[in-house]
């Protein structure tokens, strides 16, 4: 990991407050036994023409990949339950706005980490699905956001 000053990962957490996002997805999967995997993102965006931020950002943190997209933005995402967990932990003491987001995902990480998913009790399972739902809830903007419901019948937890 890139060297971490805590002025670096204040200015870093007042970013992801304001232009970044916390994630936990569900994704389809074609190989594997499981059909299934969870995605945990860290996601910080800029405008194209001021993208050496990211640069800085990802240096700082010693991951990451960064995308230009087609509308103009420039994108950093940091995946990976570990990395994500260390992150958050690190940015957690200075994050104000997205405190109950990045708690979760915090908590999320730790539970993937600990675990492939097929280990994965429907307790754990049940509490994933409870932890997306509070990052649901808490973001402003979401392309489409599943019910409690929808979420149970992806992971096979309707009776």
């Amino acid at each position: 990991m890139g060297s971490r000053s805590k002025i670096d990962l204040a200015y870093i957490a007042g970013f992801l407050d304001g232009d970044g996002s916390l994630m936990i997805q569900i994704k389809k999967r074609k190989d594997g036994k499981s059909k299934i995997r969870f995605m945990l993102t860290i996601c910080f965006y800029q405008d194209t023409r001021h993208e050496k931020t990211l640069y800085w950002i990802r240096d700082v943190l010693g991951i990451g990949y960064i995308s230009r997209r087609n509308d103009g933005m420039t994108e950093l995402r940091v995946n990976g339950f570990l990395r994500i967990r260390n992150i958050i932990k690190d940015l957690l003491p200075y994050i104000r706005f997205k405190k109950y987001q990045a708690r979760a995902l915090y908590e999320a990480a730790g539970i993937l980490s600990e675990k492939v998913l097929s280990k994965l009790n429907k307790v754990q399972l049940k509490k994933l699905v409870d932890l997306i739902l509070v990052i649901q809830n808490k973001n402003y903007v979401t392309k489409k956001k599943k019910t409690k419901n929808e979420l149970y019948k992806i992971l096979d937890l309707t009776p």
